[in-house]
């Protein structure tokens, strides 16, 4: 299996697999949300727009950052337009997250239980068991149309270039 470098802070980590591209079909996966059932990406998001935003957890100052420059415009998301923010904060902590900062259309989606997106989306950091930072545009076909891997995640993904795509692919 494939293996590579991510930084956390200072950090050095590992993360399985490889990475998904553009053109590729992005895999279905499930995870938890705040009532504790089960999220099923493809049947959640059918015929929808996806904005796919992996963050390693919704309490800290990075990962919050990101979430509130996807959910800040959220009152003009198209209805074909699904955005979703996966972690491994349990379901509880993301609604929560959610009442906290006002958020009404972006979905939180939790990876704790069953590490399913993490590993298919080669985003596992071995060491944490967290999701490493990245975005992904999927277009209504489930093809990835925009991705981008964050190798620290200290740093933002360009959250705008990824709201520019997704909104180009709908209607």
């Amino acid at each position: 299996m494939t293996n590579r470098v991510v930084k956390f802070g200072q950090l050095d980590l590992t993360v399985d697999g490889k990475k998904l591209n553009i053109d590729d079909k992005a895999p279905n996966f499930k995870g938890k949300v705040e009532d504790l059932s089960d999220y099923d990406f493809y049947e959640s998001e059918e015929g929808k727009v996806k904005i796919i935003s992996a963050v390693p957890s919704l309490d800290t100052s990075i990962c919050e950052l990101q979430t509130f420059l996807l959910s800040k415009n959220e009152d003009n998301f198209p209805e074909d337009l699904s955005v979703i923010t996966i972690s491994n904060d349990l379901p509880f902590a993301q609604k929560r997250f959610e009442k906290e900062k006002a958020i009404s259309k972006v979905k939180l989606v939790s990876d704790y239980l069953y590490e399913d997106f993490a590993k298919k989306y080669s985003l596992f950091i071995n060491e944490l068991k967290l999701v490493n930072r990245a975005i992904f545009v999927v277009d209504k076909d489930n093809i990835i149309r925009h991705v981008e891997y964050l190798d620290q995640n200290t740093e933002l993904p360009d959250v705008e270039k990824a709201l520019e795509i997704a909104l180009s692919l709908t209607k």
